[in-house]
């Protein structure tokens, strides 16, 4: 059994845009992101499987009666924190402050306990170990924030590779989206962007061998707008980041209908924290 999680965030949301695209004008672009989670929620169902939704409280203030829907259907809400900001943009004071706004909006709407959270773009790493603290005060109980690689914008590479307690055995459970030691090296093996750039075959070889290989469950994630071509694009912005943005978003939701079908998924709440 594997995790399958959504990041749930909208297409002007994504880091790579927060240069061209400020917070105060979120409010009035058009929004996308409830007819993508549906899409989502209408192929989970198809297969009968079961995920967990990293939210933003943004979203969750917004769209209530998506949030309510998704819970209606099965699956984890967890956090994505409240206004998509990287751990290291913001100061240890502000941090608790979004990590509790975020999840006291995610349960109020919801009406669960909120036990995981995800840092926007995996941006927990060695200079700010000390949100995990801050995440175990405000009550949650795994994180998903580490990702061992190493990558232009995020990573820890010489992070553990499976679920780990960086604060020891009482601390919260670290749960790293998966990736392939090969060569000495992580490799991405979890979804994100490289689930669309690379072909199919290069994420079912690598999920299969972790399962097999390390006898391991795999953890993959995706975003909503990765299932959205007709999403608006964005003007001026890099060759590099138009690439991983929009490329291949026309093939993402067959890929998606056919990971279900090729793997056995679940939550991440019900898959690690039930034998922990």
């Amino acid at each position: 059994m594997n995790a399958l999680t959504i990041d749930v965030e909208d297409y002007f949301q994504v880091s790579a845009f927060a240069k061209h695209i400020s917070r105060t004008d979120w409010p009035q672009l058009p929004c996308r992101v409830e007819r993508n989670v549906d899409l989502i929620l209408e192929l989970l169902s198809e297969r009968g499987t079961h995920a967990t939704f990293f939210t933003l409280g943004w979203i969750a203030e917004r769209y209530p009666l998506l949030i309510r829907r998704i819970l209606q259907q099965g699956h984890e809400l967890a956090s994505h924190g409240y206004a998509h900001l990287r751990v290291g943009e913001q100061t240890a004071d502000e941090f608790r402050h979004d990590i509790t706004v975020s999840k006291h909006i995610l349960e109020q709407v919801g009406g669960c306990a909120v036990l995981g959270y995800r840092a926007p773009s995996f941006s927990i790493n060695h200079a700010n170990l000390w949100a995990l603290g801050a995440l175990q005060q405000a009550g949650y109980r795994y994180s998903s924030s580490i990702y061992p690689i190493r990558h232009d914008h995020y990573g820890m590479p010489d992070a553990p590779r499976f679920a780990w307690r960086p604060l020891g055995d009482s601390g919260v459970l670290e749960l790293p989206v998966s990736t392939l030691r090969i060569c000495g090296h992580n490799l991405p093996a979890g979804g994100g962007g490289y689930f669309r750039l690379l072909p199919y075959a290069a994420s079912s070889w690598a999920l299969r061998r972790i399962n097999s290989h390390d006898q391991q469950a795999g953890i993959f994630y995706f975003h909503p707008w990765e299932l959205d071509p007709d999403q608006p694009v964005l003007p001026g912005i890099s060759m590099k980041t138009r690439f991983r943005h929009y490329l291949n978003l026309h093939r993402t939701q067959a890929r998606i209908k056919r990971l279900l079908g090729d793997f056995h998924w679940g939550r991440m709440d019900h898959i690690f924290l039930e034998s922990a």
